[in-house]
């Protein structure tokens, strides 16, 4: 599920509880919960941590808790429900503050608290206070409901409920998680890992072993293909199931039988299955999933401009690398949505002109070896916790050029410790998958190098039989997919 959806869902799934309960403390209507929550929704909602994978997921997950909490105490005859800890990463929405943030800081700062709480008003407080959210616009609410409850006839107390629920095969299709089984997952009491394995490995097993074919079928396709039209690569933009991923592969076979010399243009290309086509900020060519062949056979023909564009890129990165004592500009898909080559252009080439504006004074090879993304939407630059600069494309070239000679010694003692980190990270991810016979162990971009090798490091420690044969990807949650890989929680219980 999109993070915008997500909001949409939040938004959707409250008014369709509007209600009046019998309890006094339970008398806040679900509109109202949105409307007392905003101040929340618009410190942490994911759409605003698009250069932070990892905090945006947390957030993104957080909330589907949350809203599963709502939900519970909004029900008809619910009693109590399990507490509950939740973890945000709340943004300074102060924006008109005269106080300037640190550059070095992203921002946003961690809030950890228990939801314990048995009605939706005390509720809508606790996480107000927690993450200390103004309040004041919540004494209106809590004098008006005392006298709705007071007034309410009986039949109002009656709730209407009816959510809208998707079949299970859009999710399969679509490659989206379903929204109800990960709020069903959330409810439950989490588990140690031990007695999860226990619960889930036959499970596991039985799916990945009847995944064996469709796996193998993969392989040989996506083989066929690199070798037959020379490609670089074939991915996937999303975490599609196994069979979905062979279909993907099987229509851009039938294209080349109906229209081979349609593919000649791909050679060389990494070729991406996306939700759009055309072609991303790295140069890959991406085929929409839900786009027709003529649909790919046109943008097939466009590669030649595309390639052209790409050209373009690469010489306004040189140029502005030049300008910028050595300073690299980069493009991480993983780190945000895809931005489209024809985007990434404008981005770049409104960023040169700017430079070109004022002489900057910067030695050739000063900031060598340092990186940096652009984004329109962003107002100061900052220097991101893994060591590359994330600068507005509008960024005053004097302004720029003082906060990059003063924080490229922290922005190369950050690289640094990345590097660190993934190096370690890499040699216990061998250890593991050699010394607990594991098929394959991945993890969500979501989780850090840092929480990785935790996990990985008291995996070893664990040392559990149940866990030979399996693949395992930590995430931030327990689940068995469709194919047979199992996530696990980064910090689970012993």
């Amino acid at each position: 599920m999109s993070v915008n959806a997500l909001l949409r869902c939040t938004i959707r799934l409250h008014r369709k509880h509007v209600t009046t309960h019998l309890v006094h403390q339970r008398s806040l209507s679900g509109a109202e919960a949105v409307n007392a929550l905003r101040p929340f929704y618009l410190a942490v909602h994911p759409d605003f941590f698009g250069q932070y994978p990892r905090e945006r997921d947390v957030n993104e997950n957080s909330l589907k808790r949350l809203n599963g909490y709502l939900e519970n105490l909004q029900k008809p005859g619910s009693h109590s429900v399990q507490p509950m800890k939740l973890t945000f990463y709340v943004r300074d929405t102060k924006e008109s503050s005269d106080e300037q943030p640190d550059p070095l800081t992203s921002g946003f700062r961690s809030v950890s608290f228990i939801l314990h709480t048995n009605d939706v008003l005390s509720t809508v407080m606790n996480v107000l206070t927690s993450c200390c959210l103004p309040v004041d616009h919540m004494k209106g609410l809590k004098a008006s409901t005392s006298k709705e409850t007071s007034k309410s006839p009986p039949e109002a107390q009656v709730p209407f409920y009816r959510p809208i629920k998707w079949d299970k095969s859009y999710y399969t299709f679509s490659g989206f998680r379903d929204p109800e089984q990960e709020l069903q997952q959330a409810r439950r009491v989490e588990p140690t890992l031990s007695l999860w394995l226990r619960n889930n490995e036959p499970e596991a097993t039985k799916k990945y072993s009847a995944s064996l074919p469709r796996r193998e079928e993969l392989k040989r396709l996506q083989k066929e293909l690199c070798h037959k039209f020379n490609l670089a690569d074939i991915r996937w933009q999303r975490n599609w199931a196994v069979a979905h991923r062979c279909c993907q592969l099987q229509s851009l076979v039938r294209l080349s039988q109906q229209n081979p010399e349609a593919l000649i243009h791909l050679q060389g290309h990494t070729v991406v299955f996306a939700d759009q086509s055309g072609m991303n900020a790295s140069g890959h060519v991406m085929l929409g999933t839900m786009d027709v062949h003529n649909q790919w056979i046109k943008l097939l023909e466009q590669l030649p401009s595309y390639r052209s564009l790409h050209h373009q890129t690469d010489w306004l990165k040189e140029r502005i690398s030049l300008l910028l004592g050595g300073t690299q500009v980069v493009h991480m898909e993983r780190l945000g949505p895809v931005q489209p080559i024809t985007e990434h252009y404008s981005s770049l080439r409104s960023f040169h002109q700017s430079l070109m504006s004022q002489r900057l004074h910067l030695h050739p090879r000063s900031l060598q070896g340092l990186t940096m993304l652009l984004e329109n939407d962003r107002s100061r630059p900052t220097l991101h916790e893994m060591g590359h600069f994330i600068i507005p494309t509008n960024c005053d070239p004097p302004q720029l050029q003082t906060f990059l000679q003063n924080h490229a010694p922290e922005a190369r003692q950050r690289i640094q410790r990345k590097n660190q980190l993934q190096a370690e990270e890499e040699a216990v991810v061998k250890l593991c998958l050699r010394s607990l016979s594991l098929r394959s162990v991945t993890k969500e971009p979501s989780v850090s190098s840092s929480q990785m090798i935790l996990c990985c490091r008291r995996l070893l420690e664990q040392h559990s039989p149940l866990m030979q044969g399996l693949l395992i990807c930590v995430s931030h949650f327990y689940s068995v997919m469709q194919d047979g890989d199992l996530c696990v929680p980064w910090d689970w219980k012993s």
